[in-house]
């Protein structure tokens, strides 16, 4: 790769941006216009932000940067979700850059660090993850289950980068590869890694949110966790599999055991331990059954072949 200035995108998803939106963009304006002056991208590199189906004046305000000529702008029909967004704008932009860099709009990512990203692209690296350094201003709780998370899905066989969001840096040609991924349960932070592309990794300090709230609660954490386990591992199938074994064998050991109790005529009736014996078998098949089902939601999910989004307007 050479060392020539080269375009650069940057993409943006929105959903309810309103408050944090105009200081986003100036401060990433604020950024092309360094990394023009240091001769990194070129005079074609743009900001992409994409409306994900927003409830307040986010796509106003996008319509109203889209005048200048670094600025565009994405509306999608409906609210698709963070990971549809982002897909529709790295595919809008991979037709028109040579690199996409993707990152919230809430500036939580530190967005000095894309020097170093497009540093990294032009001495040859395609894939550029942006990772953070530590976990000081999230909670207890958050910091606690995020490591959790990340230690399952290793544990499940998954590639991830620990502590590694959606900022990150890559090649048009890396973009063009991900279109080749039709699955409609998309995990992006598992998917990237499977292109086998070279990839690095830069280092961040996450800032506090600037302003609004944020867009990821308990809910929504704990659901996108479950998205990504059961879309690239079938482990949690596995493991069902394993309980029902185990159960199985303490049942034969339990019947063995009434056997003996029956014929040496000490068989005591009792209704607290049949009890907690049906329940503990009806809660394991249930658990079991809602794992199985998790599964054939998305099998049906994939051969319906449903658009991910559509793209109602481009500013």
């Amino acid at each position: 790769m050479s060392r020539e200035a080269f375009t650069l995108a940057m993409v943006v998803p929105c959903y309810n941006e309103e408050e944090v939106l105009p200081a986003t963009k100036e401060e990433l304006t604020k950024l092309l216009d360094r990394l023009k002056e240091q001769n990194l991208v070129n005079e074609k590199s743009f900001i992409c932000f994409v409306d994900d189906g927003s409830k307040d004046r986010t796509w106003e305000l996008i319509e109203e940067f889209s005048k200048e000529p670094h600025i565009k702008g994405l509306k999608l029909s409906r609210n698709c979700g963070h990971q549809n967004a982002l897909l529709s704008g790295l595919f809008y932009a991979e037709g028109l850059c040579d690199a996409a860099v993707s990152l919230d709009a809430d500036l939580q990512d530190d967005v000095s660090v894309v020097e170093q990203m497009c540093q990294k692209f032009q001495e040859g690296v395609e894939i550029v993850y942006g990772v953070r350094k530590r976990r000081d201003t999230d909670t207890w709780f958050k910091r606690t289950t995020a490591e959790g998370f990340y230690k399952v899905m290793r544990l499940m066989g998954v590639d991830i980068i620990e502590n590694h969001a959606d900022f990150r840096l890559m090649s048009k040609r890396a973009l063009s590869w991900l279109k080749e991924f039709e699955e409609v349960n998309l995990f992006l932070r598992g998917i990237i890694p499977l292109l086998g592309l070279k990839s690095d990794i830069v280092y961040y300090d996450r800032k506090e949110r600037f302003a609004g709230e944020s867009k990821y609660p308990l809910k929504k954490m704990l659901a996108f966790a479950w998205d990504g386990i059961t879309s690239f591992s079938v482990a949690p199938l596995r493991f069902i599999t394993i309980v029902g074994f185990i159960t199985l064998v303490v049942s034969l050991l339990l019947s063995l055991w009434a056997i003996g109790a029956k014929l040496s005529g000490s068989a005591v009736s009792g209704w607290t331990s049949m009890m907690l014996i049906v329940l503990f078998l009806g809660g394991v098949q249930m658990l079991s059954l809602g794992v199985i089902g998790e599964y054939i939601g998305k099998i049906y999910k994939e051969t319906k072949r449903r658009p991910r989004f559509f793209v109602e307007k481009i500013v």
